[in-house]
């Protein structure tokens, strides 16, 4: 109907959709400057294969006083003595035999892993505190840890299996994380060789 009226051949109105169509444009030409080719893409998987290390695990909290994480309903505030020797104590009970995932429903103070028993999936680099993350990487599979601490408790990690991403598993990260850095880089060339110039006028409308 506005074209009917021929609104769409008003001067400010032509202004405005020439200034409109311009932004679509830049975005357009921005999106593909970030477009990796192959090459590009093998090479950050190449040189990043220590990132892409990934790991299922299944653990079992132990709170002490001053932890982020609740205490459960009827249980003691343990201090940290108490909540070490808690982890000690179930982790000898699951070497006697116990079954982990059995003893993290009871016993953790995850309880959202812990209804599920201490399943925290699969996850990678930098999903997890610094000294969970540290603890879960360097353990074997299969064997239960000694309890590790971080400002949540105790832990006692199991690593159930330890693994890489395959280069097509990384590959919608790695397109997120080079580019964008790829398309800055573009955009400040085409700066560099074009010379821009601020124009007035155009902002102006």
């Amino acid at each position: 109907e506005a074209k009917a009226r021929k609104l769409d051949q008003s001067p400010a109105v032509q202004a405005r959709l020439t200034i409109q169509a311009d932004q679509v444009l830049a975005s357009v030409m921005f999106q593909s400057l970030g477009k990796t080719d192959e090459a590009a893409i093998h090479a950050y998987y190449d040189a990043h294969k220590a990132e892409m290390d990934q790991v299922h695990a299944k653990h079992i909290l132990i709170r002490f006083q001053g932890s982020a994480v609740p205490l459960r309903l009827n249980q003691k505030d343990l201090t940290d003595a108490e909540a070490l020797q808690k982890a000690k104590d179930l982790r000898a009970k699951i070497l006697a035999g116990a079954k982990f995932g059995e003893v993290a429903q009871t016993e953790s103070d995850d309880v959202g892993s812990g209804t599920n028993g201490g399943d925290l999936d699969t996850f990678g680099h930098g999903a997890m505190v610094p000294e969970f993350e540290k603890a879960a990487f360097a353990l074997p599979v299969g064997q239960v840890s000694e309890p590790v601490r971080s400002a949540f408790g105790y832990h006692l990690i199991l690593v159930e299996s330890h693994s890489a991403k395959t280069f097509e598993q990384a590959r919608p990260d790695i397109e997120k994380s080079i580019g964008p850095e790829a398309a800055e880089k573009a955009v400040d060339d085409l700066k560099s060789k074009a010379g821009v110039v601020f124009n007035d006028a155009y902002f102006a409308k």
